[in-house]
């Protein structure tokens, strides 16, 4: 059976706040259905889905294990695309072939930009 990363869910204290976020930032479409607790954000280019989930009173927002990467060819064209609608990402990153630079959504989550997808690879298998 062939499995695959579809979804994640994103624990946050303001999901309205959230969606906006990602759908300014990113694109994303919210999709609501109704009696639905969770807000979907749709990702257009058909990539994993943001589930975004009201955090219960307690719960502590944007200390977690998780980082979203959100692949980018030209990360300092789009930091600064990013900087005009209000995302300031941190400075920019080289390692390893690509650049990278990370910032934090609504709800304290960290986010990153990164062009690890698109570096050209000097390892060839034959």
């Amino acid at each position: 059976m062939a499995l695959s990363l579809n979804r994640i869910v994103l624990y946050v204290k303001d999901i309205e706040a959230v969606v906006a976020f990602y759908e300014r930032h990113f694109d994303f479409k919210a999709h609501r259905e109704e009696g639905d607790r969770i807000v979907e954000l749709i990702d257009p280019s058909g990539g994993t889905s943001l589930m975004l989930h009201l955090a219960a009173k307690g719960q502590k927002t944007g200390q977690s294990t998780v980082k979203l990467v959100f692949d980018v060819a030209d990360v300092e064209t789009f930091a600064a695309s990013s900087a005009k609608h209000g995302l300031e990402f941190g400075a920019l990153h080289s390692a390893d072939g690509y650049v990278f630079a990370n910032a934090r959504d609504p709800s304290d989550n960290p986010i990153s930009i990164s062009s690890r997808a698109f570096r050209k690879s000097d390892n060839t298998v034959g």
